[in-house]
């Protein structure tokens, strides 16, 4: 990808995330995520370079390997995919400025041991599976709020900073606003006891997300098609 196509794909972007924010309210703000999961350390550069700031790795290999090969950059890393437990260490040692992918509070409270161990202490979301799909995980949304307070008393390391969801994986808008707008209900509940991010939105559904009340959203084909 060269700069030019890197900086029309994030101006078309930005400018659809805006249009969306704005129809929510103008204080709405939307912080963009870039996926790199199929892209290149040099395309991720390019698209630093036009100024997108905050990329998702969703392997823990993969987000070693282009963090430590762009590691003069100040780049904002998040982790995004499913973690298995021997990994926890792995993810720790790279410190990503946010993990969105805690899905059980067993991951949740083995992580926090990790962490407690090294003196460590790392942000997270906690995604829940708002579609109710086998094929994703998460917690059910009855439970999402009663584990996201255990979490809270007992992973003192892991800092929940709020909730992640995965549109339904449908055609059916109405069936994927629904999944979006019962994570927000969370959201809003979980305020009060510091959540600041709700993570909902991908390349096909984004804007439909922030209509919902996103404030932050996960690209990647979107973003880095050539």
């Amino acid at each position: 990808m060269d700069k030019k196509t890197a900086t029309r794909n994030l101006d078309d972007i930005i400018t659809r995330v805006e249009g969306a924010r704005l129809r929510v309210s103008e204080h709405h703000i939307v912080k963009v995520i870039g996926i790199s999961k199929y892209s290149s350390s040099d395309d991720v550069a390019t698209l630093y370079e036009a100024g997108q700031r905050a990329f998702g790795e969703n392997k823990v290999q993969d987000l070693r390997e282009k963090s430590e090969k762009l590691d003069e950059l100040p780049i904002e890393w998040h982790f995004v995919g499913r973690l298995q437990k021997n990994k926890i260490n792995n993810l720790i040692d790279l410190n990503p400025a946010l993990v969105q992918s805690i899905d059980s509070l067993e991951l949740a409270q083995e992580f926090n041991k990790k962490l407690e161990a090294r003196n460590k202490k790392i942000n997270a979301l906690l995604q829940i599976n708002s579609a109710k799909e086998d094929t994703k995980a998460g917690v059910m949304p009855e439970e999402a709020v009663s584990t996201y307070k255990e979490i809270l008393d007992t992973c003192p390391n892991l800092k929940l900073k709020g909730v992640m969801n995965i549109g339904a994986h449908v055609e059916d808008e109405k069936i994927i606003k629904e999944s979006f707008k019962s994570t927000k209900k969370i959201f809003d509940e979980l305020v009060p006891l510091g959540a600041k991010y709700c993570s909902m939105g991908m390349s096909s559904d984004y804007e439909l997300a922030i209509a919902c009340g996103s404030n932050m959203i996960r690209v990647g084909s979107t973003l880095f098609k050539d």
